[in-house]
């Protein structure tokens, strides 16, 4: 018998080459470098088989770890750093099994073939407030997944029939009253600043169908001006960037909502780009519609962050050197708006 710190061994069979694939991952990110760096084991793929070598401990922590990711290399789906970080997250505090539902929780597959699903806790929770909630407020920084998982739950009401139509809108608050110089009429000149959701789209349905469901009016992607005076009833209403609306202009998308539709409203509030000293109306409708029964407020951070790795890294940096106060080094000029949202 091993002596208690004495390395062990211990194999994890592989149902087929995709899953070892998974687990190898790519000459750039190889899953089981990483792994082997967070839990100091030495992880080697033999055929079909996973074998884990290292002290009891480490042993015990890195087969977990393995198991916690089984939803993803059972099905040959890529693992990627934050799908690593955040099992290791509910790992160390407790919510393994928690993080196995959300592994199993596939929204949809898309137009490529990936199993869509959240990756972390916070998009789960995400997810479910959209899912029991008619109006769902996020929060959180660029690449956290707010408006694509929106996106997905929105095709997926369409697809299930429980709503008629998506409508999709954002600001263009770039644009300013200077879209008259653009070439083109004006839905050529705005679409500069829808294409994040077309993008969105396009990964789900596949540009022709995409296509076909605007011509047709069952998808309708417009710029926040189009939304005044109208009633929009059984639709799955998105409010992109909704940080870059003026007050006025959140209360009057908000009271367009109609009968059996439901609104996923997202932005950032640390991205605001309206003059200095106007509130945004995201802001304002984050403090003044908590605790309003049928309404969900979900903060994201940058933990949740699921784009290049760098991306986490550089939303990290900028919000420690705003909680410190710290300004650039050299010259420095700041005429935007300060507002913030505490926790």
């Amino acid at each position: 018998m091993a002596e208690p710190g004495e390395p062990t061994r211990f194999s994890i069979p592989l149902p087929n080459p995709a899953a070892a694939l998974a687990l190898a991952g790519d000459a750039e990110s190889s899953t089981l470098h990483r792994l082997e760096a967070l839990t100091g084991a030495s992880l080697v793929l033999r055929g079909l088989e996973l074998v884990i070598q290292a002290r009891p401990s480490q042993l015990e922590r890195a087969s977990a770890l393995v198991e916690l990711l089984r939803p993803l290399w059972e099905e040959g789906q890529a693992i990627g750093p934050v799908d690593v970080q955040t099992a290791l997250q509910a790992l160390d505090t407790g919510r393994g099994e928690e993080h196995q539902q959300l592994g199993r929780q596939v929204l949809a597959r898309s137009q490529s073939g990936k199993l869509l699903r959240p990756r972390t806790l916070r998009q789960k929770a995400y997810v479910e407030a959209m899912e029991r909630h008619d109006l769902t407020i996020a929060l959180g920084p660029a690449g956290t997944g707010k408006t694509f998982l929106a996106t997905v739950q929105a095709v997926r009401m369409l697809t299930e029939r429980k709503v008629e139509r998506l409508v999709l809108t954002r600001p263009a608050v770039e644009a300013g009253e200077r879209l008259g110089f653009l070439p083109g009429d004006l839905q050529q000149k705005v679409d500069p600043y829808l294409r994040p959701l077309y993008d969105a789209l396009h990964a789900l349905l596949g540009a022709e169908r995409t296509a076909a469901l605007l011509e047709k009016g069952v998808i309708e992607v417009a710029p926040l001006a189009y939304m005044r005076g109208r009633t929009l009833a059984d639709a799955f209403v998105i409010l992109d960037e909704a940080q870059n609306t003026t007050a006025a202009q959140m209360r009057m998308v908000l009271t367009r909502l109609g009968e059996h539709s439901r609104m996923v409203v997202t932005g950032d509030p640390t991205q605001v780009d309206l003059p200095a000293g106007q509130l945004s109306g995201l802001i304002e409708a984050a403090q003044v519609l908590e605790g309003v029964e049928g309404v969900a407020i979900c903060e994201l951070t940058a933990a949740d962050v699921v784009r290049h790795p760098l991306v986490q890294r550089l939303v990290t940096a900028y919000a420690n050197r705003d909680a410190n106060k710290l300004a650039p080094p050299g010259p420095r000029r700041f005429d935007g708006p300060q507002h913030r949202l505490e926790p």
